[in-house]
Parts: structure tokens; sequence; C-alpha cells
């Protein structure tokens, strides 16, 4: 169709390169690409109306010009973490994540001694035991996943934050209390005691479904977007820390601190919950100091019907390519190293150098992988753009576990390949997650990460129940050369996304 005489003068105008300043004031005011998030309302026939698909411009925070989020622009002088640690709101909150996510991990360790202490009878196995405590801490992972994210979205994130951690760390804090008053007690045939410490599973459970989202949205209020990759780099790099630290050394510190309480007059051996829920308080406390800049709503602001808030996240997913494919590639992610921790078992056992109770140090030596990568890339990520990096670790983990099929029987083969493993996941996980803080809109982002942690959540579930049932059927090697197909699958996804993006 022929341009008219004003569409051409709009695009010579729009266009021309000798008159910046007004050319920003238009794309900022006119361009459809600014325009903030708002869910779509249904048209006359019932069905949602066009959405704008145009992806938003990344913009930096302090507006200085719009620029390609594909496009790294950072100064050398601001790489690396110092920068971020120097946000004294962000270190507030890296502060307060790093005693949260260490009594994340401790918690379900100090659920295991629990039992072995008060339920467990000599000559019984645990794991009935233990796989009831996975379903109370699985449950609201799967079904409230969504609705915490469409909560949070309305909430103020900060005190989101703080009520989480302060209320989990009261829930730990009453466990021996709720132990004592139930001691000989029985609920049909579950002995009450246990019935209180699964009741206290499944609430630390559900409000660390409000947590984990209200994180993730608060990074992107108190960073600016140039630094968001090294923030959500030492993100994950405390993360996994806590992973190793939480599993590998988790017994240990409970026993510390029985220990060192029972040197202060303590007779009922309270020390782990006092150090899981003193940990969970001071993450409550740090978090007190942090401020994200957010505006109070007004008291009489009415809200849509939650099922509305997450129709319109799945709205903007289904519309925003770049943010569903950086979606699909953590759960791609997490699925491979949900298969990965149930392997690992069956590798310890093929390896004759370990035992099967220590399959432990072969899924530690992903974690220090992945720590070492995120690492890495807080320092020279921002030299690359996030499509690059993912790119290049998807093909690294495709490699990983390519080469992983072929040593399985091998203990330091094996340990370095999976640390590999680690460090590729990491040049994924890390800029997808950036992607999406950066490109989500403010007003929606605990809907998108709501979604995004329910979706991880369920996929979680599939790996976990066929990864050893193909194993049995296939062998470790098919399974592994499946697993470099689907991380060499979601590489190709990104690349081709990156590459027809408007």
């Amino acid at each position: 169709m022929p341009l008219s005489n004003s569409d051409l003068k709009t695009q010579i105008t729009y266009w021309h390169p000798d008159d910046r300043d007004s050319r920003r004031s238009r794309e900022r005011t006119a361009s459809p690409q600014n325009v903030p998030y708002t869910p779509q309302p249904d048209g006359a026939d019932g069905k949602p109306a066009p959405p704008n698909t145009n992806p938003p411009i990344d913009d930096d925070r302090n507006g200085d010009r719009p620029r390609d989020p594909e496009t790294p622009e950072t100064p050398d002088s601001e790489r690396g973490f110092l920068p971020v640690l120097k946000n004294r709101n962000f270190l507030a909150l890296w502060s307060g994540q790093v005693f949260s996510q260490l009594a994340d991990k401790v918690y379900l360790v100090l659920a295991i001694a629990i039992i072995t202490s008060h339920f467990q009878t000599p000559g019984q196995t645990i794991s009935g035991w233990v796989s009831a405590i996975m379903i109370a801490f699985t449950i609201p992972a799967v079904l409230l996943g969504s609705i915490a994210g469409a909560l949070v979205d309305r909430w103020s994130k900060k005190n989101v934050l703080v009520a989480t951690n302060l209320l989990r760390g009261g829930l730990v804090l009453a466990i021996p209390v709720l132990l004592d008053l139930s001691d000989g007690v029985n609920l049909s045939a579950v002995p009450l005691g246990f019935a209180f410490l699964l009741a206290v599973t499944f609430l630390v459970s559900t409000l660390t479904q409000f947590f984990a989202p209200a994180e993730q949205t608060a990074i992107p209020l108190i960073v600016e977007k140039r630094l968001l990759l090294p923030a959500n780099s030492l993100y994950t790099t405390t993360m996994m820390a806590s992973v190793i630290v939480g599993f590998a050394v988790g017994e240990p510190l409970l026993a510390i601190a029985d220990k060192a309480i029972g040197q202060w007059g303590d007779t009922l051996g309270i020390g782990k919950e006092l150090l899981v829920g003193g940990s969970y308080c001071i993450a409550g406390l740090l978090l007190l100091v942090m401020k994200t800049g957010e505006k109070p709503d007004h008291p009489n602001r009415e809200y849509p019907h939650v099922f509305e808030d997450i129709r319109d996240g799945l709205r903007y997913l289904s519309n925003h390519r770049r943010v569903r494919n950086a979606l699909i590639q953590l759960v791609i992610l997490f699925s491979i190293f949900a298969a990965l921790a149930v392997l690992a078992v069956r590798l310890a056992e093929v390896i004759p150098s370990m035992s099967t109770e220590q399959f432990g140090f072969l899924l530690a030596a992903g974690g220090i992988g992945m720590g070492l990568g995120a690492a890495g890339l807080g320092h020279f990520g921002q030299r690359f753009s996030n499509r690059q990096l993912s790119t290049i670790g998807s093909v690294g983990m495709s490699v990983s576990l390519c080469v992983l099929s072929l040593v399985t029987d091998r203990l330091w083969p094996d340990l370095c390949s999976i640390a590999i493993l680690g460090m590729f996941a990491a040049m994924v996980g890390v800029p997808m997650q950036t992607t999406i803080q950066a490109e989500t809109p403010e007003e929606i982002r605990g809907k998108v990460f709501g979604l995004q942690n329910n979706a991880i959540n369920i996929a979680l579930t599939l790996p976990l129940a066929l990864a050893g049932l193909a194993e049995s059927f296939f062998g470790l090697q098919v399974v592994f050369l499946s697993l470099a197909a689907i991380a060499m699958a979601g590489g190709g996804l990104t690349w081709y996304i990156s590459r027809t993006e408007p």
C-alpha cells in the first residue's frame, strides 16, 4: 500500500538522525512500545482484544536513552558485583536472601532430624515419613504459585518479604512447643506431633510461594537495568551456595547449634529450631531497612478477581515471545537438573569408588559449577547479550551431558562433567531470569513470576517421576543423550526467536 504524505512525513521525522532529543520525546510519548502494560479488555464478541505485541524498549533506569535490550552498554568500571553491592537496598535484599535461603534448605534437614528423633521406630524405614513431608512441601508450590504471584502484585513487596520471613521463623520456633504439647498423643494412627510437623511444613511452603515472586520482583525495583545481570548472578550464586551448605553440611550445622545452645543450659534440644527459625527472623529484620520506592495504592481501589489477574499474566506471556522463551528455557533448565538429581543416585551406584549414599557429592559438583558460572557472569557477562549467553550455555550443557553419557562409571570425569554442566547452566539461567525482569512491566511482574514458579514446580514433578523409570528401561547413556537433545533444542529456540523477534 503506498504511503500518504502524512505517513511519509512522520517516518522521515521519526528517523531523522540529527534531532535525537525530539526523537526521544516522540518515542516516549507516541511509540506503542513504551505504553505501560494494561490488561486487555475482551472484545464485543467475547474474545480477547488484540494485544500490543511489541516488545518494550529497554530504557536504562535513569531514562537516559532507549536501547536494544540485546545490546549491553555497561562501562567497564561498572561491571562485576561491586557496583551492585554499593546499592544499600540491594545489599539489604541480598543479606536477607542469604539467611532466608539457608533456612529454606536446612528446614528439610531439620524435619528429617525431628522424624528420626521423635517418630521413627527401631527397624522402621524413614521413607514413608519423609515422603509425607515432601508432599506437604510440594502441594503449595504446585497449587498456589500463580495465585501468590497475582496477589504479590497488589501488595507492597517489602511488606511481603518481611512478613513471610517473620511468620516462617515464628512457625519453626513453635515446633518444640507443639511437639511437647502433643507428646504421646495420636491422631488415629498418626502421632499428633507429626501432624503438627506436617501442618508447619505446609504453612512454611505456602509462605514461601509469596516470598519467591516478591523477591524476584523487588530486584528490578531497586537495581538499574544495566546492573540486572550481575544482580541476578549474585542471586543465583547465593542460591546455589545455600543448596550446597544446606544439603551438604545441614546436619553438622544443626548438631553444632544443639551443642552451642546446650551449653546455655538447654535440656530440650531446641538448638536446631533456633538456628532455622532464627535465620528466617534475621532475614525479616534485615529486609526492614530496604526501600523499594513503591507507591501505596489507593485504599478504595478495587481489584479484579485473582483468576483474572492470572489470565492477564498468561495473555502477556502469549504475546511476548522473548519473555515466554526465557520462561521455557528456565523450565527446561530446572527439569534437566531435577532429572540429574534422580540419576545421580544411579551414577553413584555404578561408580566403583562411591556408595549410593554419596550421590550428594555429584549434586554438589553441579552446584559448585553453577555458582562459579554465575560469579563469572557477574564480572564478565555484561560484555555479551542475553541471547549469546543463553545459546552458548545451551550448547555447553548439551556437550557436557554427551560427555557424561560416555564416562558414567568414572568418578573424576563425572564430577568434572557435572561441574561444567553447572557452569553452562548458569549461562542459561541468569540471562533468562534477567530477560524476564527487564522486559516485564512492573505492574505485571508478580503475575509473571508467579506463573514462572508454578510452571517450574509442576515441570519438576515430571522428570522426578520419569527419569528413574527411563533409566531402568534404556540406561544412563540414552537418558543423558536425551537430556542433551532437550538442552540443544532450548538453545535453538532462543536463537530462532531472537533472530525473528521484531
